[in-house]
């Protein structure tokens, strides 16, 4: 079972570095064009490579994106894998399956918000990697055993991941709503994927996890794990997507940084923290 589970690993790792290479080879902001699209509104789309049917103001921030899964993303699975492998621990497969849960939020992310493209096989294998995957590991942890003492840090850090979650898109979808018209940044598409699995997952997760670990339940660490691991990452994924966006020309309204990227900066910060505090009490279980 355990070759298994190496030879997962190392599949999950070569979707990642196939599917986010062919993202960062389509960096190129001259084959730019616009069309009309479904909503009457005119649309300046990429044009160049993997996103090409892509809007130019999305295409950015997915490479920027692909920037982070290969650079940082891809050697921290190789590292828990390898470490793994030599431990076979609750806290070294905890690592791993926090890990694998922001490759299954990226792989969400391209499924069902990128425009269709020659790499959706890839985008639904890693998909389903990465969800059974964890479920996978998390048969192999004695849940029951990781009761982690939370402090009041973590529970503040919980709510407030929670909270911006919501407040950093609820703005984005209120006046829509109330005016019955398409969201003002809907470009190409029909839907905002980033807003279900923000608001609609990560963020109940947030209040769930701390449900649980009050409860002093195996669970709750397990949630905060991977909630830590996904805020660390996408808050430094927030840098490369920024870059990739200047380098664009796309103007970036400093609200829409300070609300967004600066409010997901600074939690990633503070789940670094947290997260090391996490994983110091667990490996002296």
């Amino acid at each position: 079972m355990k070759k298994k589970e190496d030879v997962l690993s190392l599949i999950i790792i070569a979707l990642l570095v196939i599917v986010a290479l062919a993202g960062i080879l389509s960096l190129d902001f001259t084959k730019s064009y616009e069309i009309t699209n479904q909503y009457g509104n005119v649309v300046k789309m990429y044009g160049a490579g993997i996103y090409a049917h892509d809007s130019y103001m999305k295409a950015p921030i997915l490479i920027g994106t692909d920037f982070c899964i290969l650079l940082l993303l891809v050697p921290l699975l190789g590292i828990a894998s390898y470490r793994d492998k030599k431990e076979a621990s609750d806290s070294s497969r905890l690592r791993l399956m926090s890990l694998y849960a922001v490759a299954c939020y990226y792989a969400s992310s391209l499924c069902f918000g990128v425009s269709y493209n020659r790499f959706m096989l890839l985008y639904i294998a890693l998909f389903t990697c990465t969800l059974f995957g964890m479920f996978a590991i998390l048969t192999k942890i004695s849940v029951p055993m990781l009761r982690y003492g939370a402090t009041k840090g973590n529970y503040r850090f919980l709510v407030l991941a929670g909270i911006a979650l919501i407040i950093a898109w609820m703005p984005d979808i209120i006046p829509s709503v109330i005016a019955g018209t398409p969201l003002a940044l809907i470009e190409v598409y029909t839907t905002e994927i980033t807003y279900i699995l923000d608001m609609g997952i990560i963020a109940p997760l947030c209040f769930l996890s701390i449900y649980l670990l009050k409860k002093q339940t195996g669970l709750g660490t397990v949630l905060l794990a991977m909630l830590l691991k996904t805020c660390i990452i996408v808050g430094i994924m927030m840098i490369p997507q920024t870059i990739c966006q200047v380098f664009s020309g796309v103007v970036l309204p400093l609200p829409i940084l300070i609300t967004k990227s600066g409010s997901f900066l600074l939690l990633g910060g503070f789940a670094i923290y947290f997260n090391r505090r996490l994983y110091i009490a667990l490996d002296r279980q």
